[in-house]
């Protein structure tokens, strides 16, 4: 194991612990493949990666526990396929604050979170109550640019 895959896995374990959630190799194994792409990655695929090492279910409730925990985030892509990144914010246990623009790849339909990009201040009328923003921009990824 190298020493980068080393550090990752100790942050991964403190990441989980400090979560509440137990330390396994299935929760290990799905948080280095979401954090090694560079787009949002789909449970179809993340299955396609994982899928001799880990079931259907099992995936799906690491998913569901770490977004519940504030650990990833679910975006929708053009399908409406729910594709999973990181949460960068300090989210919490069912409150969300990664807030910022998600980019949809009109072609390939990858997803990336464009952190650095600044959202408008949103004033909502009197007695609404703002839980989380998102903003979808469609377009070409550079990658899909490139082939064009």
């Amino acid at each position: 194991m190298t020493k980068e895959k080393t550090e990752k896995s100790k942050d991964f374990t403190e990441l989980l612990r400090e979560n509440g959630l137990k330390v396994t190799s299935p929760r290990l194994r799905v948080l280095n493949e979401i954090t090694h792409k560079k787009a949002a990655i789909s449970q179809p695929d993340l299955e396609k990666i994982v899928g001799r090492d880990i079931d259907r279910v099992t995936l799906y409730r690491i998913l569901s526990s770490f977004e519940e925990k504030g650990i990833v985030h679910k975006i929708f892509d053009l399908n409406g396929t729910a594709t999973y990144a990181m949460c960068t914010s300090n989210c919490t246990e069912n409150h969300h604050h990664d807030q910022h623009v998600h980019f949809i790849c009109s072609v390939c339909n990858s997803v990336y979170c464009l952190d650095e990009v600044s959202l408008p201040k949103i004033t909502l009328p009197r007695h609404f109550a703002l839980h989380s923003l998102a903003i979808n921009a469609v377009g070409l990824c550079a990658n899909c640019q490139k082939e064009n």
